[in-house]
């Protein structure tokens, strides 16, 4: 074959990378999908603000906003967070 039999793809900064990509747009997706029912449609700075968060971040997001009951907390949060 290719001679990757000794070669754990999951390993390599390639398989690393697009998987890392992978996981950052579905949790980007679900956050949208929870903020959107919760506050409905949000302003174009905060969508931008919320894509620049890295997959850690995007799920602390995603922890917090069960306790957020207005946008204003968003904003907040994102604020604290740095983005």
């Amino acid at each position: 074959m290719l001679g990757f039999s000794d070669i754990d793809v999951k390993q390599t900064r390639f398989y690393q990378d697009v998987y890392g990509e992978g996981k950052q747009e579905e949790a980007v997706a679900l956050v949208f999908r929870l903020l959107n029912r919760r506050f409905g449609e949000l302003d174009s700075n905060l969508v931008e603000q919320i894509q620049k968060l890295n997959v850690s971040q995007l799920e602390e997001l995603a922890e917090a906003l069960l306790e957020f009951s207005s946008q204003k907390d968003l904003e907040t949060w994102l604020q604290q967070s740095n983005v």
